[in-house]
């Protein structure tokens, strides 16, 4: 028998994304009460961790010192959060130990990633980008975003999106509602042609019921597209829905706080948001003063974990101060002076000055509050688009335009309430470009109602 040896290049894609970085960009993304949220779950299950406010520990050290047997003891079990007890018989069983949590989205699709059957590349990327899904359930990053973040190729991610796609609830991961609800319809098995384009060109016409003029636009009678508009009115434009997303809380607190002192503007990170976390000197000790290769291995693992988590933590922050120094850069008229003096201001213009990825800045924004002396304000609402102006190169900031209309209905007369077109004409007058389609969309974002609506008597 004749053997040879010889030497063979293979080339195989792995994702490579340390548990650090994975962990620094799911904290960025984190409101502060998420955040919250996650350092407690981190503090309840991992004992090595503690929580210090006002410089006392949250752990009574010397009395309640931890014996090594009992700590043995302790780390017999992985799951050494949930440990059963044996009932004595004068313990009583509350009924709120059988009260389960919220099922969240994102568990749900988790679940639903490691039953798919699909390689581990493929299953990290589906993770990653469920941890990308908004309160709504839709993906607002790019897949070539992803793509660069995770050093693989476009194809790649694509492919994982279809994965997530393919999950429950329908419309998952869809980038826009037109995706979400032509995703809804494959899997319904619906392939009729003329309802995708109904979605794709008449959307807005369907909200209004314009069925007429839709029926002329696709050559099929009135009936046959309000049936073709049930049918898409039936679709879930939400699929978050039903899943607890972090909406239901009512309360917000800013990351920062932005002073103006001796005429300079000033970050003050809002330190109150988290208890100072640090690592139980008992801990430490153990890995010094005992012989016991497995306990010292969990302890080490425990205590990386930790470290991991605090310097993520401080990333977070470091991130978030560097965003807001250049957001005050910019828009240093609307610190001074409010809203109207607001300016256009994309995510594009901060990356590049911060030399960031624009998903990076996203991430940092994301449902994240400051404190200004125009009150509270989102981060996000302080990026705009910019409008062509026709008596000036700059560009007009949307939220300009939008309290400007709120203006002009503030000081209508209310017994002839002006329409979008009167508006529109205004606004042009004033050299901002503006349609009546506009108009409208920003009037109803206001909560401002249409002029038949407005009109008193």
């Amino acid at each position: 028998m004749r053997m040879d040896f010889s030497l063979n290049l293979v080339q195989e894609q792995k994702l490579i994304m340390t548990q650090q970085m994975q962990l620094s960009v799911k904290l960025l993304q984190m409101s502060t009460f998420e955040l919250q949220q996650f350092v407690d779950k981190e503090l309840q299950e991992n004992p090595v961790l503690e929580a210090k406010c006002d410089n006392v520990s949250k752990e009574v050290e010397g009395n309640n010192r931890i014996e090594y047997k009992e700590l043995a003891k302790y780390l017999e079990f992985d799951n050494y959060s949930h440990r059963s007890y044996e009932k004595n018989e004068d313990d009583e069983v509350s009924p709120l130990n059988f009260i389960s949590e919220k099922k969240s989205l994102k568990e749900y699709l988790k679940e639903q990633i490691l039953e798919s059957g699909e390689d581990n590349t493929t299953k990290s990327v589906c993770e990653y980008i469920v941890g990308n899904l908004d309160e709504r359930g839709y993906l607002d990053s790019k897949v070539e975003e992803l793509a660069e973040e995770l050093n693989l190729p476009v194809k790649v991610i694509e492919n994982s999106l279809k994965v997530v796609q393919s999950f429950e609830p329908n419309g998952i991961a869809a980038r826009d509602l037109k995706e979400c609800l032509m995703i809804q319809l494959l899997k319904r098995g619906i392939t009729d042609e003329k309802l995708f384009i109904m979605i794709d060109d008449y959307l807005e016409a369907l909200a209004e019921n314009k069925y007429l003029s839709i029926a002329k636009q696709l050559s099929i009678d009135v009936k046959e597209a309000q049936r073709y508009g049930d049918i898409i009115k039936s679709l879930e434009p939400k699929p978050s829905r039903g899943f607890y997303t972090g909406e239901e809380v009512k309360y917000i607190m800013p990351d920062a706080y932005i002073r103006k002192i001796n005429n300079e503007f000033h970050i003050i990170m809002n330190e109150e948001i988290l208890p100072r976390l640090n690592i139980n000197e008992v801990y430490r000790e153990i890995l010094s003063n005992e012989t016991d290769k497995l306990a010292i291995e969990y302890v080490k693992e425990k205590i990386n974990s930790a470290m991991f988590l605090m310097k993520s933590i401080e990333q977070r922050k470091s991130t978030i101060y560097r965003v807001l120094e250049r957001i005050i850069e910019l828009q240093k008229e609307y610190f001074d002076y409010g809203v109207l003096h607001i300016k256009p201001m994309t995510l594009k213009d901060i990356a590049d000055s911060l030399e960031m990825h624009e998903s990076t800045i996203s991430r940092a924004i994301k449902d994240k509050f400051i404190y200004t002396s125009n009150g509270m304000v989102k981060i996000k609402d302080l990026f705009t688009t910019g409008m062509a102006s026709s008596s000036e190169e700059e560009d007009i900031s949307v939220i300009r335009i939008k309290n400007q209309i709120k203006e002009l209905v503030e000081g209508e007369n209310k017994s002839k309430p002006l329409s979008d077109q009167v508006i529109c004409d205004m606004l042009n007058d004033k050299g901002m470009n503006i349609s009546r389609r506009t108009v409208a969309k920003y009037r109803e974002e206001l909560g401002i109602k249409s002029s038949s609506k407005r009109k008193r008597f």
